[in-house]
Formats: structure tokens, sequence, C-alpha cells
């Protein structure tokens, strides 16, 4: 962590216990779930609906703090080590059905801004901003009351393109490893083509402990499934970091995510961004779904420029079928 954010966020602090808990006493739906075990161990820290027309995170936590509530009396051995932590991201923009209002705040997780917004009246703040200071404030604080040997921290999202789940890694081989053991795609690289992301937020020293970052695509946005996908992400994370045992876990969650994953890569690498501007009125053409092949030449897109072709041979990712977004595709090859 550079030392001026760090000496920011200690100035910010001010006793930012006292903070956190006039954030969660003015907001009480900002936190989704709070779960600690008798015995310590990593922090889990879980965003659902970082995106405000993405909500199936937010329903999957949701209903997996209920399981977690209830399971102790289904099954008297049940043991938690550890603590999750499970936190609306874009309120505003839920409450909307929204990607965001203002700008995407899953853009603006970048040092220097952070800093800006801690420094900021709050009262002279609007949208993102006000949700990703509020963030920030909460995080700090409630790291620091546990203050967890081991960080680990799930981004939980879905796509408007419908098509295989994946999860998204840094170039930490641990981030990778715990990506392949959520079923799923890992995919590689994107902290190159993106910027200002929680992943880079969350691997870039923040915080004292050792953190791990990864996202979740869980699928379409109005599929279903995707929130039980979602939660069988989350519970074989749990899994694989310690915090619940391999025996408590039912097989359903790892078949339920493999069905989904079947005939995908197990790791893809990032190797073409298409990035929308200001007035491109970009448009993909109908039908592109995640991991389909695409050939060079092919005609993916049009904007105000004319129309857009594939560079070389690849899978398509995430192609853009909504209004707001400032990334058109994704293009990813095969490791």
């Amino acid at each position: 962590m550079p030392q001026n954010y760090r000496d920011s966020l200690k100035k910010c602090s001010l006793a930012s216990h006292i903070q956190a808990t006039l954030v969660t006493a003015i907001l009480p739906n900002r936190i989704i779930g709070d779960y600690s075990g008798a015995e310590r161990g990593p922090m889990v820290l879980v965003f659902g609906g970082m995106h405000g027309n993405e909500p199936a995170g937010v329903e999957a936590l949701e209903t997996l703090f209920h399981l977690l509530h209830i399971e102790p009396g289904h099954n008297p051995g049940f043991t938690f080590r550890g603590r999750l932590l499970a936190l609306r991201g874009n309120r505003r923009a839920l409450a909307r059905g929204l990607r965001y209002l203002h700008k995407d705040i899953n853009r603006q997780w970048r040092p220097d801004h952070l800093r800006e917004l801690l420094h900021a009246n709050p009262h002279e703040l609007q949208g993102e901003d006000i949700e990703l200071r509020e963030l920030c404030i909460l995080i700090e604080a409630e790291v620091a009351r546990y203050q967890p040997e081991r960080l680990y921290v799930l981004d939980l999202h879905t796509t408007t393109a419908d098509g295989g789940i994946f999860t998204i890694s840094s170039d930490d081989p641990e981030s990778i490893a715990l990506g392949q053991q959520l079923h799923a795609p890992v995919i590689t690289g994107i902290l190159r083509g993106l910027s200002g992301t929680t992943l880079h937020y969350f691997t870039d020293g923040h915080f004292d402990c050792r953190t791990v970052a990864l996202s979740f695509e869980a699928g379409q946005h109005q599929d279903p499934l995707s929130p039980k996908r979602a939660i069988a992400a989350i519970i074989n994370l749990l899994r694989a970091v310690g915090c619940v045992r391999s025996e408590d876990v039912e097989n359903k969650h790892d078949e339920i995510l493999m069905a989904y994953s079947q005939g995908l890569p197990k790791v893809a690498d990032l190797v073409y961004t298409h990035r929308i501007r200001q007035g491109d009125n970009f448009c993909m053409e109908p039908g592109y779904a995640n991991f389909q092949p695409v050939k060079a030449g092919e005609l993916l897109a049009h904007d105000a420029n004319g129309p857009i072709r594939c560079p070389f041979d690849a899978l398509i990712l995430m192609p853009l079928y909504q209004h707001q977004g400032e990334d058109g595709f994704f293009l990813v090859k095969p490791c």
C-alpha cells in the first residue's frame, strides 16, 4: 500500500469503528450478513450488486446467510472458522435496477480517487462517490476490528449475454488456484484490460494482511439459476479457504458449477478488450454468448466509425447487450 494512502486511511479513521457504526446504523441494508465462527480463521468479504442491474449476487447472499443460520439445527456437527461479511455494493443503483447512476463504481477503486473521497465533505458527494466512500470506511473498520491473518474477497457479478460462467482472477497464483476450485473457467489478464476494479484495489496491498481477490460471473442477469450458481461459488470458496469442512458441503454445489462449465477451458487469458468511448454509439451484433468461438475478420459490432471486426481467432467474452457499459466485448484464448 502506498504510504500516503495508508496515512489517509488512518487520518480518515478518526476512530473508524465509530464511523463504521454510524454507517451501519444509518444504512442498515448495506450489510447483507455477518457470520463468525467460534474459532478464528480467515475473513471472507463478499460483494453483491456492485452493479445495480445484477441483483443475483445479493439474492444469493441473502439465501446463504439463511442457510448458515439454520445449518447447525440440521447438522449438529457443523463448524465454521473465521468470519464471513457480505455487503451490497451500489445500493442506489440496485434500488433503480441500473448498472450505475453516474459512473461505474467498479472502475472507481483507484487510490487517488479514494483518497479524495475519504477527505471530502460527504454532503457534497453524490451517487457512486457516496457508495464508494461508505464501502471504504466500513471495510477498513471491519478488517481492522477482526484483524485477520488472511483476507479473501469475492465480487459477485452476472453478464448481459448468456453462455458459460467464469471466475476472474488476478495474476497471483493463489487467486488462480482458488478460482479453479470454484469449478468454472478462470480468466487471467483482466487486470491488464481494465482499471479501478475491486480486484485491483484488493490485490494492491491496501491491507496489512495477505489478501486474495476473485470475481465470479454467475450467468446472465435474468437467469433464475444465476443466484444458485453464485451460492455454489461462495460455498466452494468457503471450503477452499478452510472456513467450512468438506464433509459439511453437499456435492450438489460442485455439480451445479461443473455442469455449466462443461466443455469450457479451465483457464483462459485476456488478449483483447474493445473499449467504448463517449459518442461511439456502440451496438453489438445479436446472438453472441460467452465463450463463443469467433474468427478473424468476423463482424462483431458497429459504432459511429463503422463495422468492428474480430482481429483474430479467439473466444468472445462479455459481449455488451445493455445501454450502460464501457467495454464492448473481450477476447480470450485458452491457456
